[in-house]
């Protein structure tokens, strides 16, 4: 659903921009409470997971593919603030390196498909986890359905930007029909790729998955006839509790799934992309600004091999979406940590 350059008028693009980067702003302070021993180092991963994802186009209909957006994993795997921050990171390095996504929508971009997506899925998963039974498959239930809502949400926020600022004359309401119908068939395998994964961390770290914190019931002892709960056992000490072994099974998933099963992705155009086509949205599209970028459009540039060329362009974008999403949550968890120093503490 990556919105390309000449789509949404200047104007339009521009508020878009200054949501987004009022939404960044905040997630940066949220992110602060999100982050932790457990979070933190994962964040960074997460991004890379979702760049990998991202490029695995699965068939939905006649002509059309999906592909994930993240924003119910990432929200659900290390929280709200901090999952628009992952989802962020992911289209600026799209936009930036690979042609995809217009820069000047940038700003749509995030605020459809890191925020609208973050908000509306988590949003979704916390009201399902307080009624479902507190247990682990509750959780990816609870998922699955955020996961599945969150995209056809974004399809609407989309087509209510372009109603507002879209550059060509179309029936809005012909676009609604068609954007939220071909998005709730995504929205199925946006769910199923969700609910899997979550379910997948949830079964060997469950400690790591931030929306299953607090899920836990107390154990209750009859005392003197009266139910009290009974005494939390020892915690594990965290720093006991390596996070290496999931790294680097994350890392290495995410470069297999972006160096070589991605060659075998769905060619079709993307939900968004037909709709484009077939209701005249794309007439004005503009050139991309990076569409001479050495890895425009997710191959690297001489190399004539496309199987090479793809596969090589995947794992620089996952190497550079760790490093850059990894950076910026240390920098926001160092933050976090000086915060809460004693010499902070005094000079309050």
């Amino acid at each position: 659903m990556h919105v390309p350059d000449g789509f949404i008028n200047a104007p339009t693009s521009a508020v878009t921009g200054v949501v987004a980067a009022g939404a960044i702003a905040v997630s940066l302070r949220g992110a602060r409470r999100e982050l932790d021993e457990r979070t933190a180092p994962l964040a960074g991963l997460v991004a890379a997971f979702i760049f990998a994802v991202q490029m695995l186009n699965f068939p939905v209909a006649a002509g059309t593919s999906g592909h994930l957006l993240g924003g119910a994993l990432a929200a659900i795997l290390v929280g709200p603030f901090t999952g628009v921050l992952c989802v962020s990171v992911v289209l600026l390095m799209q936009g930036i390196l690979f042609a995809d996504g217009g820069l000047t929508a940038l700003g749509v971009n995030i605020t459809d498909m890191a925020i609208v997506t973050t908000v509306v899925a988590y949003a979704v998963f916390r009201g399902l986890v307080k009624v479902l039974p507190r247990t682990r498959r509750s959780v990816t239930i609870a998922s699955f359905a955020a996961a599945l809502l969150s995209v056809p949400a974004a399809a609407v926020a989309f087509t209510i930007v372009y109603a507002v600022g879209g550059t060509t004359d179309v029936s809005i309401g012909k676009v609604a029909t068609a954007m939220i119908g071909v998005h709730v068939l995504i929205g199925l395998g946006e769910a199923a790729i969700t609910a899997l994964t979550v379910g997948a961390v949830i079964a060997v770290r469950p400690d790591l998955v931030y929306g299953a914190r607090g899920l836990t019931q107390k154990l209750k002892l009859r005392v003197n006839g009266e139910l009290v709960d009974a005494p939390d056992a020892a915690p594990v000490p965290l720093a006991a509790r390596s996070h290496r072994k999931v790294w680097i099974t994350g890392l290495v998933t995410s470069l297999v799934l972006a160096g070589f099963v991605s060659f075998y992705a769905s060619a079709n155009p993307d939900g968004l992309e037909k709709v484009a086509a077939d209701h005249g949205i794309d007439r004005k599209t503009e050139k991309h600004a990076s569409s001479d970028s050495p890895l425009a459009d997710y191959g690297v540039k001489d190399i004539t091999d496309a199987r090479l060329s793809g596969g090589l362009a995947g794992v620089i974008g996952v190497g550079v979406t760790v490093v850059a999403g990894s950076g910026v949550f240390w920098a926001v968890r160092r933050r976090r940590t000086a915060d809460a120093s004693p010499t902070a503490v005094e000079n309050v």
